[in-house]
């Protein structure tokens, strides 16, 4: 299964409660009460969205976090790689130093990142602006002529 950590869903989610009222500067006590996340979790996924330019923290008696930049210029795929880095299905897929030790006779390779580069795509098209409208609207599927697998 693939599957996000909670860190990262936790983050979409205040990004999200956030973006609903870019307006506004929200304290980390105010979001934890209004997205049920502890606490603490909060605190720590504010440092790292902060740290990577999506929030700015404010300081003061008026201070808390407000969006780095606009809702509709930060992607999911913005928030996923702040946690955890490069979107990658599998280790080649994520074009890292570390080679694979089956890499040179691997046929399964091209294909793997043909797939990285559709879930990545995918993610970098949903905005957090509209993750903060709630409903979504379903991507066209792709035919299979759209999308051919690579033969390796």
């Amino acid at each position: 299964m693939l599957k996000l950590s909670k860190l990262a869903d936790y983050a979409t989610v205040l990004m999200t409660a956030v973006a609903r009222e870019p307006g506004r500067t929200h304290t980390g006590q105010e979001l934890a009460e209004r997205t049920r996340i502890p606490s603490p979790t909060v605190a720590k996924l504010l440092k790292v969205l902060t740290k990577d330019g999506l929030l700015e923290s404010l300081r003061g008696a008026h201070g808390g976090y407000r969006l780095g930049r606009a809702a509709e210029r930060i992607s999911i795929a913005d928030i996923i790689k702040a946690l955890e880095g490069p979107i990658a299905v599998t280790t080649c897929s994520a074009h890292g130093p570390e080679p694979c030790s089956i890499e040179t006779d691997c046929a399964t390779r091209a294909n793997w990142r043909l797939i990285n580069t559709a879930i990545r795509e995918a993610l970098e098209a949903v905005t957090l602006a509209q993750m903060a409208q709630g409903a979504a609207t379903p991507p066209p599927r792709l035919s299979p002529r759209e999308f051919p697998l690579v033969r390796a």
